[in-house]
């Protein structure tokens, strides 16, 4: 969720969402056939405008003591759950006293959950210690690379506690863990670190969201590709995409997508898609899952021309929209559809940005995915720069949740930015 360097936090004008996409000027969705595309400066101009107000949001959200705490959940108001995704957005917002300011009170209030020692407790219990691990080694990365004398040291003691106790959630075998079950490999929303049960299974163990947090904290903080724990990770990641290979795809399941996990058919948003010639249950793709199905594989170590991260981006591109979640959802889900929408911006504009995806092609059209997110984020943000999903059951009717994500697509949209 990284976002540019050039915000200014201005007061937010009073306009309706109309007012806002008039003078805007939404981008074509298509570019080819005689429709015009807005310039790249006009999208920056855009874009930036929508950011502004965001962060001017989310700063007016903050708590005296540097956390992000909701007010439309009381599973959420704890501090360390939204505050590093919420600092996330904001922290790169330079130029402005006010959001350095917010950013600096943030990062105090993690480093507080680091003991004399340098470690977090490992008495600590979090409710989603492997976001907040994964995001506060993110951020303090972030602040070493731009630190400089003791402050970035700080940073860097920072970031390896977080990243430390990160790695004790992984489901390996010093949990009990071994690679015939089926959520080795993976982190999931366990608060302490899963043990594997002598009978039966936790109800959540692996799954493929948490997994990307990890792996990319991980990644990005310059642990090498070639450590056990991505071989594991890649093992688990590989488990939740519909793909058997080019020579013996299974037909009607093996489209290349991804699902969130195959230990628990409860998790997975668009439900059972069938079972297959060998008796195995099957699980529908679908677009927030495979955006983050083709990072993992990626931040795993996969090359771009392998053939699963090409499945994985030709699914996407088959099925890419501005407006909706896509994918097949069994009739009783659709319902839900659109619940992890402001997620699937913010995964998908990372995983076409990571592979330099500029245009899609579909037949003789050429799309514009920056310019139809922009305009659909852009209609969508309130007055006050805030966003709220109207579905709330994975809580982005929560404008903490749902501004820090659509901030962060939004930023992605810019076309000249550097990649995640």
């Amino acid at each position: 969720m990284l976002m540019p360097n050039a915000f200014r936090c201005r007061k937010p004008r009073a306009i309706t969402a109309a007012a806002a996409l008039a003078a805007a000027g939404v981008l074509s969705f298509v570019v080819s056939g005689g429709c015009s595309r807005a310039p790249e400066d006009h999208l920056q101009a855009r874009v930036d405008a929508g950011l502004d107000r965001a962060v001017c949001y989310l700063v007016s959200q903050q708590s005296a003591d540097g956390a992000w705490r909701s007010t439309t959940y009381g599973t959420l108001a704890d501090g360390p759950t939204l505050t590093p995704p919420v600092l996330k957005t904001v922290m790169l917002a330079h130029g402005d006293d006010r959001s350095g300011a917010a950013c600096r009170r943030a990062a105090s209030y993690l480093r507080g959950f680091i003991s004399d020692d340098g470690s977090i407790p490992p008495d600590m219990v979090l409710d989603y210690p492997v976001y907040t691990a994964a995001l506060s080694a993110l951020l303090f990365n972030r602040l070493w690379l731009d630190a400089s004398g003791r402050e970035r040291d700080a940073h860097r003691q920072a970031r390896d506690a977080w990243l430390e106790y990160l790695r004790r959630f992984q489901l390996t075998e010093r949990l009990g863990w071994t690679p015939d079950d089926p959520a080795h490999g993976g982190w999931g929303y366990a608060v302490v670190p899963p043990h594997r049960p002598q009978n039966g299974r936790p109800p959540f163990d692996s799954d493929l969201s948490s997994t990307l947090f990890a792996v990319g904290a991980l990644r990005l903080a310059g642990v090498p590709s070639d450590e056990p724990v991505f071989r594991k990770a890649l093992e688990f990641v590989m488990r939740c995409q519909n793909f058997a290979g080019v020579d013996a795809p299974s037909v009607g399941f093996d489209d290349g997508g991804f699902f969130l996990t195959p230990t628990n058919a409860a998790q997975n948003k668009a439900g059972i898609a069938g079972t297959d010639g060998q008796g195995i249950t099957r699980y529908h793709s679908y677009g927030s899952a495979t955006a983050d199905g083709l990072r993992a594989l990626l931040r795993c170590g996969l090359t771009a021309d392998h053939p699963r991260v090409r499945a994985a981006l030709a699914w996407l591109e088959r099925h890419f929209t501005a407006r909706t979640n896509p994918g097949t959802f069994t009739a009783p889900l659709e319902a839900d559809r659109d619940a992890a929408f402001y997620y699937y911006c913010w995964s998908v504009t990372h995983a076409f940005r990571l592979l330099d995806v500029t245009t899609i092609e579909r037949g003789s059209q050429r799309i514009d995915w920056r310019g139809a997110l922009a305009g659909a984020l852009l209609e969508r943000q309130n007055n006050d720069g805030s966003w709220r999903n109207d579905y709330g059951f994975l809580k982005e009717d929560d404008p903490l949740i749902a501004t820090a994500l659509a901030a962060a697509a939004l930023a992605n949209c810019q076309a000249k930015r550097r990649p995640p």
